[in-house]
């Protein structure tokens, strides 16, 4: 469910996407990458918190869907969609922030990757990966991009983590092992310093199911089960150090 109260009223955003609007600078030209059936992009025109949308999609049917809606909102002289993969379809400076959404970890590095240039030279970059977590907040750091604010909600049964971020000067080579540092890429550093609601709630919730599922594994005699188990076990005591900072 994205929105609530379809025609010309005002949209009414689910959770997960009333996060990312949220996150955006009021007075901002946004890129709306993946924008899907553009109601995020309708949202923060109403709002008053984009003066300039480009929505676009890489598929060429959620865009047509998209391209509807924003007609039946009468929003064309203000949101402009485009087929695009990325960042392809828009110019250098056409955009200050960008909302990059609804993929997984990979796919949203590789976009930021291709089109590294444009994304240093916005504001804010506005990402929510749904996958791949630890692995694309360790990319993102070592690209030289700074967080700046980290939220996280549930919704439908999922949660779903996002950030701010903007590009810090420069790249980073990291010599050594930080302490901790592959936990806080892992959950959020801000969400642990702040001791997120949310993220406490997954926390708790995992830790029961990884506690049920060692339980299970446990009374298996397989290799494939006790290499498992041991994966397991290291999720464990990567739960149980999140938790820590709860106490």
């Amino acid at each position: 469910m994205w929105v609530k109260g379809m025609g010309k009223g005002k949209v009414i955003l689910s959770r997960r996407l009333q996060m990312l609007a949220d996150m955006v600078t009021p007075g901002s030209r946004v890129a709306d990458v993946g924008c899907d059936h553009g109601f995020l992009s309708i949202y923060l025109v109403q709002a008053g918190v984009a003066c300039r949308v480009l929505a676009m999609d890489v598929r060429e049917g959620p865009l047509q869907a998209a391209r509807e809606h924003i007609r039946v909102y009468g929003l064309e002289a203000y949101i402009e969609t485009r087929l695009s993969d990325g960042l392809g379809a828009c110019k250098a400076g056409e955009v200050d922030s960008m909302v990059c959404a609804g993929m997984g970890g990979r796919l949203m590095e590789r976009i930021l990757r291709q089109h590294m240039e444009q994304v240093r030279g916005m504001r804010e970059v506005i990402l929510q990966p749904q996958s791949e977590l630890e692995e694309f907040r360790c990319f993102l750091r070592r690209a030289g991009f700074v967080t700046g604010r980290e939220d996280m909600v549930a919704e439908g049964g999922k949660y779903y983590p996002a950030m701010r971020v903007s590009w810090g000067g420069e790249e980073k080579t990291e010599g050594g092992v930080q302490e901790n540092r592959r936990l806080l890429d892992r959950f959020g550093e801000g969400l642990l310093r702040d001791r997120h609601p949310v993220l406490g709630q997954y926390l708790e919730q995992h830790r029961v199911a990884l506690l049920e599922l060692q339980e299970k594994l446990s009374r298996e005699k397989t290799l494939r089960a006790g290499m498992r188990l041991e994966e397991i076990r290291e999720e464990q005591q990567a739960v149980e150090q999140a938790l820590l900072y709860y106490v």
